[in-house]
């Protein structure tokens, strides 16, 4: 019974080990990758890699990131949804996630089933911005040039399932105007095609705003109640007289069945990353805000996917929008 029962742990270490078994005590043993379902250059790269750097050195091991584009963020988050369940393979994402799963009822994963939450990382309004060379200069003559009989407007976004897309959508409605949604591959290659003058508007995060302030680009309104202080200049949708009210937000998740000493362990190390003076500083910068601490926890982030879905689900059903392809 005794050789039975060591042969029977001896097999389980040899397929605990197999399979990267993880638990507190030793974890993590080697480097953790986190995942952006987006190219380089955009906001959730920009923030993944500021929380990167702090959490390597909380959890003292490097933690890298690996951006992996296309199809509004699916592919870089099926890659998470399928990992194992060990702590090395997280996702940063944001309301394109829950947008995401509303909108393509096929996917290969389920975002609710197959993810479990490490913690919310920042929220913050969208950011309506347009190239230089636009003869308008605020909001209202931005709606009357839209309005122009026969006008072509190129509406940039970040991909299908994006909250750029989206807010391109909710604005057009909202401005009754027709647009051409132009996707790209992530918020990064959008904004440069702002810059460059290729396309005539996007819906971008706050991010975007140190090229307002350079000249690269207008702003033209925030998808807020009140003006954000990062941009106290740009007026807020709501005050101009357009009720809408679009928040984008970031958070930290993992594959689902990683031991909750571990998820217990990232949580830690991401609340640390967030007041980490750099981090603090960039968020302030860009006009982002941090949740409350009680709300940055694994639970929260489940329960904002959630509620989430169902909220763009409403409105993709509201406007009849269907899948691309």
């Amino acid at each position: 019974m005794k050789r039975l029962m060591f042969a029977g742990s001896f097999a389980f270490a040899l397929l605990c080990a197999a399979i990267h078994c993880a638990s507190a005590d030793t974890y993590p043993s080697r480097y953790v990758t986190i995942v952006v379902p987006y190219p380089p250059g955009g906001p959730t790269d920009t923030y993944a890699r500021l929380i990167a750097e702090s959490m390597g050195r909380t959890l003292g091991q490097q933690v890298v990131v690996e951006n992996i584009g296309g199809a509004g963020g699916t592919i870089g988050t099926g890659k998470v949804a399928t990992a194992a369940p060990d702590g090395y393979t997280l996702l940063v994402h944001q309301v394109g996630l829950p947008i995401g799963a509303a909108l393509y009822p096929k996917l290969p994963y389920d975002v609710v089933r197959d993810l479990v939450g490490i913690g919310l990382i920042n929220y913050g309004p969208a950011l309506l911005i347009g190239r230089k060379s636009l003869p308008a200069d605020n909001l209202a003559d931005l709606v009357g040039w839209m309005r122009e009989p026969g006008r072509t407007i190129k509406f940039a976004h970040a991909g299908a399932g994006s909250l750029a897309h989206f807010c391109g959508i909710l604005f057009a409605d909202a401005v009754k105007v027709a647009v051409d949604q132009v996707p790209y591959r992530g918020g990064g290659p959008a904004l440069n095609d702002i810059i460059a003058g290729h396309v005539d508007l996007n819906c971008a995060s706050l991010v975007a705003g140190e090229h307002v302030r350079s000249g690269a680009i207008k702003a033209f309104g925030v998808s807020s109640k009140e003006r954000s202080q990062a941009l106290p200049d740009v007026p807020s949708f709501v005050e101009a007289g357009y009720p809408l009210e679009i928040n984008s937000w970031h958070a930290l998740y993992t594959r689902a069945g990683t031991p909750p000493d571990v998820i217990a362990k990232l949580n830690g190390a991401l609340r640390a990353a967030l007041v980490d003076r750099k981090v603090a500083d960039t968020f302030e910068r860009t006009g982002v805000m941090l949740y409350p601490v009680a709300s940055q926890s694994p639970e929260a982030a489940m329960d904002i996917l959630r509620s989430e879905i169902k909220r763009w689900g409403e409105v993709i059903r509201a406007n009849n929008i269907a899948p691309p392809g």
